[in-house]
C-alpha cells in the first residue's frame, strides 16, 4: 500500500534533485567554457611602435635605426640613419616629415623608391595630433612608429 507509494515518491524526488544538481553543475561548466571562449576572442593588444618598427623597418634601417640593416648593403643608396633626424632638423623631431615619408605621401624625386609606401601597412584606428596648430587625424600604427623613432633620437 501506502508505504510503497511514499517510498517511490521519495525516490522520485531524490532522482529529480540529483538531476537538478547535475544540470546546475553542467550549466556552470557550460557558462565557464563560454566565458573562456569569449575571453579568447578578445581583441589582441595592438603592436607597439617598437614591434612595428622591428617587423617592417629593420631589414633596411637596422635594429638600432642607424641604417645598417641586412638589406642595406645591396641598396644603391644607404638607408637613412633614423637616430639623427632631430639633429639634422635643428634639434626638433620632424614629426610631420617622418609621418609623410613613412606613409608615402612625401616623396622626394631624388629619393630612391626602395623604401615602400607604408600607408596601407600602418592603417588602423585614427589618433589626433597637432601639426602646425591644426588637429590632424593620423593612423595609430603610423603614429606609434613615428613616436618610436622620436624615442631613438641621439
Amino acid at each position: 500500500g501506502q508505504g510503497g507509494l511514499t517510498w517511490r515518491k521519495t525516490r522520485r524526488e531524490e532522482a529529480v534533485n540529483l538531476l537538478a544538481k547535475r544540470m546546475e553543475a553542467l550549466m556552470k561548466t557550460v557558462y565557464l567554457l563560454a566565458v573562456g571562449v569569449l575571453a579568447g576572442c578578445a581583441a589582441p593588444e595592438p603592436p607597439s611602435g617598437a614591434q612595428l618598427f622591428a617587423n617592417n623597418c629593420t631589414a633596411c634601417h637596422g635594429a638600432d635605426g642607424t641604417g645598417n640593416g641586412w638589406v642595406a648593403a645591396g641598396l644603391k643608396r644607404k638607408p637613412a640613419n633614423l637616430t639623427t633626424l632631430s639633429a639634422r632638423n635643428g634639434g626638433v623631431f620632424p614629426m610631420e616629415h617622418v609621418l609623410s615619408t613613412i606613409d608615402g605621401f612625401h616623396r622626394n624625386p631624388k629619393f630612391e623608391t626602395a623604401m615602400p609606401e607604408f600607408g596601407s601597412f600602418f592603417s588602423g584606428p585614427m589618433d589626433q595630433i597637432e601639426m602646425d596648430g591644426v588637429m590632424t587625424p593620423v593612423p595609430e600604427p603610423l603614429l606609434l612608429v613615428a613616436e618610436y623613432l622620436q624615442s631613438l633620437q641621439r
